[in-house]
């Protein structure tokens, strides 16, 4: 599984992989349970992890470069349920995080996308420096 098929839906937790897209939704497999089902756009938003950018105190940094400063970090992952202490964690593994404009409940999901992506030995990089690689 690719780290460029990964997605997240509104109102839906957890990761899913992009099986299949439709025009009015998507086939979508859950990574936690492994069910597969048909999501529609007309009712859910998907974002493509690949997408996603985080606040820091400088430019904004793609969400990959927060999980790999998180897999060089040697402290333990915190409790996602404690507000206080997943925003201590950042603090030490990304201390240029804006933490006035990423809310507690992103720093949350990125904690729990991150053990999602570690139990499924999902390696998080771009796509696009894959093919820049390989030139």
């Amino acid at each position: 599984m690719e780290y460029n098929k990964l997605i997240s839906v509104t109102g839906m937790s957890g990761l899913f992989e992009l099986v299949s897209s439709k025009n009015d939704g998507a086939i979508l497999r859950s990574l936690e349970d492994k069910t597969t089902k048909f999501v529609s756009s007309r009712i859910h938003n998907f974002s493509h992890l690949e997408s996603i950018e985080v606040y820091t105190i400088r430019e904004n940094v793609n969400l990959v470069d927060i999980f790999k400063a998180m897999h060089a970090s040697s402290e333990n992952l915190p409790n996602e349920k404690d507000p206080a202490a997943v925003k201590a964690y950042f603090q030490k593994v990304y201390p240029d995080m804006d933490f006035d404009r990423v809310y507690a409940s992103d720093m949350k999901k990125m904690v729990k996308w991150y053990g999602v992506l570690k139990a499924n030995n999902i390696e998080p990089k771009l796509s696009e420096q894959e093919e820049t690689g390989e030139a």
